[in-house]
């Protein structure tokens, strides 16, 4: 449904707010900021597909909001749990410390997610399983800085299939984050947010709303059938679970967006004396696109279908809250590299490799070297291209760290990385001058043990199936970011943006101070400049909805 016919009633839905178009979090202006971030939604998706959409979804955003088309992450680990924390706290990994999605904890000799934390527990499932929090950031995040500017009044909500996904967006004091139980695809979160589900959760949950996406097809708009969610064995032979047989089909956006919309009813979120903020980080193109990759024709019907599902949850809003009162934002934490087939096709040189097979035969070199006739594990794990080093092998050999990683990077290079970044050398600042350097300083982190990045050839991914991200090349840093909203000038801008920019404007916009490491600026070239409305009566128009129509809609001259 188009957008005129969509939104006639919204006279009728708004609280019309009198004054500008910027707005501040102490006056509640706007109502709610909605933030949604697409996981592995490539920058060139949204002009690849741009005509196919329709008017409501996409874009909305992209007609009547400021869509930045060359918006590139600054740094290398282009992965799931830092792309999150860049976009929320406007700074890259050197700023807010989470360097990958897992890492190899040297006190508790084991490897740990990014928000996994012994101190708490999983709330929504049975037992006492360890639970998750934002305890590993090192920076706070733009929900943090409205809850300190209106000492609370503020709400902060966050949801994702993902832990990761839902926890770091949230910042350390969001009233709510929930992810899925990935077996069952229940509604769960952690005792560091409260001690139990809140009753509309629980109840969401007990009416067993998962189940009623199983056993589906999802079939493209010629009606060829593209997946199914019949209940299968999974990989190690066991049934397989909700986030595996439903995560990579659209019907896990549709769960997504049913449960968002359950939490903003019954919340309230948008009607409280602050602005609130909601970030929704949707799933499933990333589960899928690891799978069949950024070119295929599942990809494409996965982005006509979020279109859909973004226009349905877009008119939820405006019944629910009122679009004048709402800033929505969209972007994504990483891209994907294209299949290795699909580039080798146009003469492309690519390869998709084994990080089990690499790390063996960083081993082989190290052994050679360090401990002939016998093999040791000096790299203790190997997630493409970055390498977690066995600290307590190169102690045994009196080799300290600095040396320890100039080793294991020299063996990683003998392997055909084309090189290496050092985790003393990072720590140091000591990087090239160059573009390249810089990306891989915005990468560091303090934590992690002992590590080093591998600088990997174009186009080369650590799967030997499937495609991956995790580089500094352009088609994993290209995402999108686009803004609507009052303080929004419609358009289509080629300046260059980066993701840590915005946290940033959305703070600048709502008169608070930006999170505490950000680095990002401003997006002034974005922003509307508003002017006195005249007295003169005009018809309703296409361009109602855009940030200057509602403006003019809020001062009583439409």
């Amino acid at each position: 449904m188009r957008i005129p016919h969509r939104f006639a009633v919204v006279p009728l839905l708004c609280a019309c707010l009198i004054g500008s178009a910027s707005g501040s979090a102490y006056n509640a202006r706007p109502k709610l900021v909605v933030v949604i971030v697409i996981d592995q939604f490539r920058g060139d998706y949204v002009e690849r597909y741009r005509e196919q959409f329709g008017d409501s979804g996409f874009r909305l955003l992209l007609d009547h909001g400021a869509y930045f088309a060359d918006c590139h992450y600054d740094y290398a680990n282009t992965r799931t749990a830092p792309g999150h924390a860049t976009l929320f706290t406007g700074a890259y990994s050197n700023g807010h410390g989470i360097v990958s999605n897992e890492w190899w904890d040297p006190q508790k000799k084991k490897s740990v997610t990014s928000v996994e934390d012994d101190a708490t527990q999983l709330v929504g499932l049975g037992g006492s399983p360890p639970g998750a929090s934002p305890h590993n950031l090192l920076s706070d995040t733009l929900g943090d800085e409205m809850k300190l500017a209106t000492q609370g009044k503020s709400r902060v909500f966050a949801i994702a299939l993902k832990d990761r996904a839902a926890i770091l967006p949230g910042g350390f004091s969001a009233d709510g984050a929930y992810w899925i139980d990935h077996k069952s695809g229940a509604w769960i979160t952690s005792s560091y947010y409260r001690s139990e589900l809140p009753k509309w959760a629980q109840d969401f949950n007990d009416s067993q709303r998962a189940e009623k996406y199983l056993n589906r097809e999802w079939k493209d708009s010629d009606g060829n059938v593209l997946r199914t969610t019949a209940p299968r064995q999974g990989k190690d032979g066991s049934p397989a679970g909700f986030y595996e047989i439903v995560g990579s089909t659209p019907f896990a956006n549709d769960y997504q967006f049913e449960f968002a919309r359950e939490l903003i009813t019954y919340e309230k979120v948008g009607s409280g004396p602050g602005t609130d903020l909601l970030a929704i980080s949707l799933s499933a193109n990333d589960i899928l696109g690891h799978q069949v990759g950024p070119d295929s024709p599942e990809m494409h019907a996965m982005a006509l279908e979020t279109d859909r599902q973004l226009a349905a949850f877009f008119d939820f809003l405006g019944h629910q809250v009122g679009l004048a009162n709402i800033w929505i934002a969209l972007s994504a934490d990483h891209g994907v590299a294209p299949l290795p087939s699909v580039a080798e096709r146009f003469r492309i040189p690519a390869a998709g490799v084994s990080p089990e097979k690499m790390r063996a035969q960083f081993n082989a070199i190290l052994s050679a070297r360090l401990s002939p006739g016998r093999t040791t594990d000096y790299v203790r794990a190997f997630d493409y291209p970055l390498a977690w080093i066995n600290e307590d092998a190169f102690a045994a050999a009196k080799i300290k760290e600095a040396d320890g990683e100039r080793l294991v990077g020299e063996a990683m290079k003998q392997a055909g990385l084309r090189g290496f970044y050092t985790k003393s050398q990072l720590a140091r600042g000591d990087v090239p001058g160059t573009e390249e350097g810089l990306r891989y300083e915005h990468s560091y982190s303090p934590e992690g043990g002992w590590y080093v990045m591998g600088v990997p050839a174009p186009f080369s991914v650590g799967s030997p199936s499937g495609t991956d991200h995790a580089t500094a090349y352009t088609y994993d840093r290209h995402v999108p970011l686009a803004l609507y909203g009052l303080p929004f000038q419609a358009g289509t801008y080629h300046t260059r943006a980066e993701p840590v920019d915005l946290a940033v404007t959305l703070a600048s916009l709502l008169g608070i101070n930006a999170p505490a490491s950000a680095s990002g600026r401003v997006l002034t070239e974005a922003l509307a400049s508003v002017h006195r409305a005249d007295n003169s009566s005009r018809p309703l128009s296409r361009d109602r909805f855009t940030p200057a129509g509602l403006v003019a809609e809020q001062r009583g001259t439409r």
